[in-house]
């Protein structure tokens, strides 16, 4: 069943109409940005913070796509962020003509950075420049949701995910995309590749799947009826090649072995509203943590997954509206509707 909307909101991201119901421009930009929000903290005035990412350069950098009136209208803006000892501060922030709803940084080049916006294109940005984007993919019909680049290498490829259904490889080097992908019933929410396999990524959808593709073969590889419920979020276990997370509005996140994909290897319940975003843990092979619209991040722990025992080990209650897409490199970094980046 689906899980009904949170107080004062809704239990999904905006549909692809909704954000097209205003136009115009906040009075707060990111010139205004800089306003101390506690110890740890930062304020993205007249923003909305739709996703962010820890450099895998530059520890305490971090990266943050934003978007205004919460991604239904308006523009949106790439802020880039560093903490050190006097609390966070803005290294560079570039704006662009439509929400910005993810980010991905380079795997080659410490400056450069993906983002992907409600207008459907990509943008390359380089923080050695001033002004950008350097360059901009345009082929998505709807809002390009999800963007992620490959990080096994051996290559340089990104996904893109989208509302109109599709997926794209793209080679930054070249103009235009390499493959579409076809296929899902519903939405994108979220595309992210292998962290073992070259070549392969998985795919989160409205249609209650989770897919998984090879770059080298334009047909889906593998469907999982993973949920009755949309699917917003999907990962990889950085220790199994062959696990995979998903969580969705029903409110439940589940593990799937791709060796058998006939039932769940575990099953974790306690959020209370649709979940945002699912992340594996880079440092311990059972540990993951999940976002909510609950307002909540809780860490669980699964162990002996093939019995399906898990649990819940620590719940954070720390904003007043919704959590959007976060990573897990050394803390967790969160934005929310609240116009806070927390970093904890």
């Amino acid at each position: 069943m689906a899980a009904p909307a949170p107080p004062g909101g809704r239990a999904l991201p905006p549909g692809p109409g909704a954000r097209r119901l205003l136009r115009g421009s906040a009075e707060a930009r990111v010139g205004a940005m800089g306003t101390a929000a506690g110890a740890g903290a930062l304020r993205l005035p007249g923003l909305h913070g739709y996703a962010v990412e820890f450099s895998p350069y530059c520890p305490g950098r971090v990266a943050c796509a934003a978007a205004q009136y919460y991604g239904m209208a308006g523009c949106g803006t790439l802020a880039v962020l560093e903490q050190n000892e006097a609390g966070i501060v803005l290294l560079r922030s570039f704006d662009w003509n439509d929400g910005l709803f993810d980010v991905t940084w380079s795997e080659n080049n410490e400056n450069v950075l993906i983002t992907c916006s409600g207008d459907g294109s990509l943008q390359i940005w380089d923080m050695a420049k001033t002004k950008g984007p350097l360059q901009v993919y345009k082929e998505h019909t709807l809002e390009a949701y999800s963007v992620d680049w490959s990080q096994t290498r051996g290559e340089q490829l990104v996904v893109s995910g989208s509302w109109d259904q599709t997926a794209k490889l793209w080679d930054p080097a070249v103009g235009k995309s390499l493959c579409t992908f076809k296929g899902h019933e519903g939405v994108i929410y979220s595309t992210i590749w292998s962290p073992h396999i070259p070549g392969c990524f998985a795919s989160a959808s409205g249609d209650q799947t989770l897919r998984i593709w090879d770059v080298k073969t334009p047909g889906v590889k593998l469907v999982i009826p993973a949920h009755q419920a949309e699917v917003l979020s999907c990962d990889w276990c950085k220790y199994d090649e062959n696990l995979l997370i998903t969580g969705a509005v029903d409110c439940s996140l589940k593990g799937w072995d791709l060796r058998n994909i006939r039932q769940p290897v575990f099953v974790l319940l306690g959020h209370t509203y649709a979940i945002r975003r699912v992340k594996f843990s880079p440092f311990h092979a059972s540990i993951l943590a999940s976002c909510s619209y609950d307002f909540t991040v809780r860490y669980s722990i699964f162990y002996n997954w093939i019995k399906l025992e898990s649990s819940t080990v620590c719940m954070l209650k720390l904003f007043t509206r919704y959590f959007c897409k976060f990573p897990w490199l050394l803390s967790i970094s969160d934005t929310a509707e609240d116009l806070i980046l927390q970093l904890f």
